[in-house]
Parts: C-alpha cells; sequence; structure tokens
C-alpha cells in the first residue's frame, strides 16, 4: 500500500519563494505556479497523485535560460506536493548514460533510472543521445531502455529532457515512441537586457562589490551591446556570469598595481568605470560559440 505524504507547506513555501526571487521568465513562473494550484486542488478531493501524477517534461531554451534551475525547484516542488516519495534530481547527460559496447548500454541507462526512482531523472543535452551517426553508437539503445522505463513506471519517477531548440526537436523526431511519452514542454526565452543587467547587478552584490554610476552606465550599455548582436549560441545568464568574472579580474589588478595609500586601494569592493574600460563595443570583440558559450573582451 502506497504512502499518504500530506503536504510539506514550508517547503512548498520554500520552492516558490525560490521560484519567485528568479529573475525574468515570468510567464514560466506563472505556469509553474499554476500547475502546484492545479495540483493542490486535486489533493483537497481526495485524489491519490503519489506513481499516479505524470510529468515527463521537455525543458527546450538557450544556453543560460535556467533549464537546470527550474528542474531542481520543481523537484522541490513534487517533493513537497507528496507527489514524489524522494523528490531529489539525479543529474546526468550522455556520458551517463551510454556505454561503450554492444549490450552495456541498457543496462547503464537502466541503472540510472533506478537512482532517480521516486524523483527525477535530469537529462542535461538530452539530445546527445541521437547526434551520433556511427556504426558503434548506443544512444538509440539508451533511448528504449528510457522509453520503456517511463512507460513501465509511469508515476515512479519523471524524466526532465532539456536542450536547446533545434537539437531537441531532432531529439524527439529520432524515435517514434519519445514524442508520447513526454507529458509537458516547458520553454525557455532568452533574457530581456533589462533581465541581463539585474542578473549581473546581482552577481556583483553576491561578490559583495558595489559599482560606480559611471561603471553601471557603462555595464548597461555594453550588455545592450551583447544582446542586440547575440546568435543562437549567447549564453544570457551564463554570459553575464563570464562579463562580471572578467570585470572583476580586471578590478583586481587594477587593485594590485595601485601604492598602499592610493585611494582607489581604500575602496577595494568598488568597480570603478577603469574596471570596464576593456569592454568596446565593436562586434568582431564578442564570440558566442558551443565550445565557449559567453562573453570574450578585447584586451585592449
Amino acid at each position: 500500500m502506497l504512502p499518504n505524504i500530506p503536504v510539506d507547506e514550508a517547503l512548498l513555501q520554500e520552492a516558490l519563494q525560490d521560484l519567485d526571487n528568479l529573475i525574468g521568465i515570468r510567464s514560466l513562473k506563472q505556469e509553474i505556479h499554476d500547475i502546484v494550484a492545479v495540483t493542490k486542488f486535486q489533493l483537497s478531493q481526495g485524489e491519490k497523485l503519489l506513481n499516479n501524477y505524470f510529468y515527463h517534461t521537455l525543458l527546450i531554451g538557450n544556453p543560460g535560460t535556467g533549464k537546470t534551475t527550474i528542474a531542481r525547484i520543481l523537484a522541490k516542488l513534487f517533493k513537497a506536493l507528496g507527489v514524489l516519495e524522494r523528490g531529489h534530481l539525479v543529474e546526468t547527460d550522455r556520458h551517463g548514460l551510454v556505454a561503450g559496447y554492444v549490450g552495456h548500454t541498457a543496462a547503464k541507462t537502466n541503472e540510472k533510472i533506478d537512482e532517480a526512482l521516486g524523483g527525477v531523472l535530469f537529462i542535461d543535452e538530452a539530445y546527445g543521445l541521437t547526434n551520433h551517426h556511427t556504426m558503434s553508437d548506443y544512444g538509440q539503445e539508451a533511448i528504449q531502455a528510457l522509453i520503456k522505463r517511463m512507460e513501465d513506471d509511469r508515476g515512479k519517477f519523471f524524466v526532465f529532457a532539456a536542450g536547446y531548440p533545434d537539437n531537441m526537436e531532432s531529439f524527439i523526431k529520432s524515435n517514434p515512441g519519445l514524442s508520447s511519452r513526454f507529458d509537458k514542454t516547458l520553454k525557455f526565452f532568452d533574457y530581456e537586457p533589462e533581465d541581463l543587467i539585474q542578473i549581473a547587478l546581482n552577481m556583483f552584490e553576491l561578490a559583495t562589490k558595489k559599482i560606480t554610476a559611471k561603471a553601471e552606465s557603462h555595464l548597461k550599455k555594453y550588455i545592450h551591446f551583447l544582446y542586440q548582436f547575440r546568435d543562437k549560441y549567447f549564453g544570457n545568464a551564463r554570459t553575464m556570469r563570464l562579463l562580471v568574472d572578467d570585470i572583476l579580474k580586471k578590478h583586481k589588478l587594477r587593485l594590485s598595481q595601485q601604492s598602499e595609500s592610493a585611494s582607489e586601494r581604500k575602496n577595494p569592493n568598488l568597480i570603478i568605470l577603469e574596471d570596464l574600460q576593456h569592454l568596446v563595443f565593436k562586434p568582431e570583440e564578442i564570440e558566442f560559440t558551443r565550445k565557449r558559450i559567453g562573453f570574450r573582451g578585447s584586451s585592449n
């Protein structure tokens, strides 16, 4: 007999707070709030959702749009609502599912699924299972094992498959049984410039740094510039992390070159315009690639 798991209100509110604290993704946050509201209503009507609630989900979006973060929050929410017994998140990718020898991949995939029972199996860059077109590739073997378990153990664990839009379309089309197994698709859109600016400023705050008005003005203009020239490999929040890290390195270099008596050394937590002057507004000085998604600034 399945246990009757009550709603953990404290954990539920904690997870919803984590969700609401995220910058941007407003429509996605509302969608998740709606899922929580409907699920709570079902529970209030006496429905038994443990092992009877289905939420195999595709998370589709460009780099740095929060797919992994949302996956972790959803796992916490489903645990709080009592629809998952453990609510843990097992993160994996092609390497964690595919073996190098005939017959080994199914066993490896099943081991990872067993680890995720009662929680969520999060497959990052899931299209990696299908974009190897060699005779010795066993990605399809992993997919077949995954499809079987998604059906046989439906409700006992959720699969979250994440990846970039174009690649995930190919992933779903690679096997006729995949599209019918996923109950939901969550789409993650690029952050707007104002959201990216807030993400960057929050990162400075977390690093206990303050930024002067002139430096902040330059930063905002540069982020708008990056957004204008972004391509499909633009890293969104990941690009902001690279940008902030780059500015912090310039900041430390400037301080290291100041004398002990210099006024700048007396304000080691202050980011000034000089720390951003290497950021030039030239499209040829930025690069967004699959190998290095994000920011490459001029050293001049």
